[in-house]
């Protein structure tokens, strides 16, 4: 965890210093340390511009890999992320109807943002989570082939919805519509952090006291029972965490997939199944990760900025795939 830790902190450094206009590592610490003599627009790139972005998806990422590993544990399916099951894409469907009506309908952009994007995401997030679990239960046990099947429904019907917005949104409204579909981290602001960092916080602080709860739960609902774990309960507190964290998320930065499948199982590779590290240990990574693919997106065919969705879907999908050949002949997924 202290490696952890600072690695992440080297890592959000670099993404200071890293950009079209590349600042050296002592005018980025300098910027950091109030009383500087920095020149202006050394401060202001580092200031307005980068430090909202790298805080951001310091949260972002640790948001979506901590909700994975939740997911992964709630359903009792290693193939299991918010993406896939379809918490993303609902969120992100309600945000986009926001978004059209917002236009069509004059609203102030700042009630649209802040105020709407969020409650909407989490509405959305929420119906397609109720949905999943209620489609993936039979005679009172969930499947979890069922709820695979389910979320890539729910999946497809979203993306006809969105597809369906597209068609009759604003033209104005089109570039913000791009921003949702493929996740990007290029709005950010100071504003946003304000409004995003309790709803992404109180999931990230609150999920790791669930840890012992949630092993009981890897053993079957009926054991965790009988081990005194309530587990209606459980299953709809994370539940709820894990929407409030994506569709906050979804809300920000658009859908931006695998990170809460891939590190999950990156981490259980050295740490093993106990949530106790694993949630925390998730968290640090999926941090890192999402700095890394960012700092990535916006240098690596600058000025352009690549959208940080198609980045992770490019090393998420085949790393899905070998999950899925790995765990095609297990119980898990029968």
């Amino acid at each position: 965890m202290a490696a952890l830790t600072l690695s992440m902190v080297v890592v959000a450094l670099c993404a200071l210093a890293i950009g079209p206009t590349h600042i050296p590592a002592l005018e980025v610490w300098a910027a950091l340390v109030p009383g500087s003599h920095n020149p202006p627009q050394i401060d202001m790139t580092v200031l307005q511009l980068r430090l909202p972005r790298v805080l951001l998806a310091l949260m972002v990422g640790a948001a979506l890999a901590q909700s994975g590993v939740a997911m992964q544990a709630l359903f009792r399916n290693p193939l299991a992320d918010p993406s896939i099951v379809g918490v993303s894409s609902g969120a992100a469907l309600a945000s986009v109807a926001v978004i059209v009506l917002g236009y069509a309908l004059n609203w102030p952009q700042a009630l649209s943002t802040y105020a709407l994007l969020p409650m909407a995401g989490f509405a959305g997030g929420a119906l397609a989570a109720w949905l999943v679990m209620r489609l993936s239960r039979h005679d009172g046990v969930m499947r979890p082939s069922t709820m695979l099947l389910a979320g890539m429904a729910i999946n497809a019907v979203v993306g006809a919805g969105i597809g369906l917005l597209i068609q009759v949104a604003d033209p104005t409204a089109l570039r913000s519509l791009t921003f949702w579909m493929y996740g990007s981290l290029g709005k950010s602001d100071w504003t946003e952090i304000l409004y995003a960092a309790p709803l992404m916080l109180i999931p990230l602080l609150w999920l790791p006291r669930e840890a012992d709860a949630l092993n009981a739960l890897l053993l079957g609902e009926a054991e965790a029972g009988h081990l005194g774990v309530d587990v209606p309960r459980l299953q709809r507190r994370v539940l709820v965490l894990v929407v409030l964290a994506v569709s906050a998320s979804v809300a920000l930065t658009g859908i931006i997939g695998f990170v809460g499948l891939v590190v999950p199982h990156l981490i259980r590779l050295k740490t093993g199944p106990d949530h106790r590290l694993l949630l925390p240990a998730s968290a640090l990574v999926g941090a890192i990760l999402l700095v890394v693919a960012d700092t990535v997106a916006r240098t690596v065919i600058a000025p352009v900025e690549l959208p940080i969705g198609i980045l992770t879907a490019l090393t998420g999908g085949p790393f899905f795939l070998l999950m899925m050949l790995r765990y095609r002949d297990s119980a898990e997924l029968s």
